[in-house]
């Protein structure tokens, strides 16, 4: 998405696409393809071959990783079934994991055809809809956060933590920070989407406001939400403030409890890299959004996201 390279690849092929054009003449006819569309028609009318090869590899390494991420999953997990090392609770966890890779591969495509649709009542830049993309960045969280969830529950022991009232508060705590933060990066989806980054690049006030005039110049009012820049742009930072908020009251509140080493490990950690998150997030905006940083900063949430689960893991009940 920071590349601009989503709508490279006009066409979806799930085996035929794996081998890239190799002659002039594949390469001309590739890119007469994408000369078809909007982007092209609108936005990239005077782009080179060479141009063009460079954001077609971009799309091409993805959906080619994705692949890579299909087969890791689905071929041992075929091998574990077939050996019987399998119990029946994870067989269901195995299934729902397989089902979810190949429901992320579908939704992605979906999300690029959006892109792909001559839009002439449209002024705006040819994209791919920002609903879509949010939905494809939330699958991939959520099977993520649940390839993550099982690693954790298989491999780590569980704490024989006594069931104390401070202990189940921060239980809860931790539940509903990690729900904060997943929701904070979910909403990251429509800034990409909307390139809502390059819009009021100061903080920690929107230019000369702490509330920007234009913060609910859409009408419907709710369109604002997800569909105007400075509203979704706005909505993030709140979001962003608010989780490194819960993730300090979370630590500060941890400390009045005795817990295991590991975990207190995993409470410091989370605190680490909400810092280290924000402080990528305020200079990803400074510096009008460059592609490194950015990318990063996307990174950011996944390890934020990570030591979060990490952190739930840690407090989970043992089971009587």
């Amino acid at each position: 998405r920071l590349t601009e390279s989503g709508l490279s690849m006009v066409d979806w092929h799930l085996v035929k696409e794996m081998k890239p054009p190799r002659t002039q003449q594949e390469w001309e006819a590739e890119f007469q393809k994408y000369q078809q569309f909007p982007e092209f028609k609108i936005l990239n009318h005077d782009m080179t071959l060479t141009e063009f090869k460079f954001i077609w590899y971009m799309e091409y390494s993805h959906r080619m990783w994705g692949r890579v991420v299909g087969l890791a999953y689905i071929l041992p997990a075929a091998y574990f079934w077939r050996k019987g090392w399998l119990s029946r609770p994870m067989k269901g966890c195995v299934l729902a994991l397989c089902g979810l890779v190949c429901f992320q591969g579908l939704l992605g495509w979906y999300m690029v055809k959006s892109g792909l649709e001559e839009k002439p009542d449209s002024y705006d830049i040819p994209r791919v809809s920002q609903y879509r993309l949010a939905a494809h960045l939330g699958s991939a969280l959520v099977l993520y956060s649940a390839s993550l969830w099982t690693g954790l529950s298989l491999l780590l022991p569980r704490h024989k933590l006594p069931e104390t009232h401070q202990l189940l508060r921060l239980r809860q705590f931790a539940h509903g920070t990690t729900a904060l933060i997943f929701l904070t990066a979910l909403s990251g989806a429509f800034v990409a989407g909307l390139d809502a980054g390059l819009v009021y690049n100061s903080f920690p006030k929107m230019g000369e406001r702490w509330i920007p005039d234009d913060l609910l110049a859409f009408s419907p009012m709710l369109r604002n939400i997800f569909e105007n820049p400075t509203t979704v742009q706005f909505d993030h930072r709140i979001l962003g403030i608010t989780s490194v908020t819960a993730v300090t009251a979370l630590y500060l509140f941890s400390r009045k409890i005795p817990l295991p080493r590991r975990t207190r490990m995993a409470v410091t950690s989370l605190l680490a890299v909400a810092c280290m998150q924000v402080g990528l997030g305020i200079s990803t905006l400074l510096l009008y959004v460059p592609t490194p940083l950015a990318a990063t900063h996307q990174s950011g949430s996944l390890a934020l996201l990570s030591m979060a689960l990490w952190l739930m893991s840690e407090l989970r009940r043992v089971p009587k």
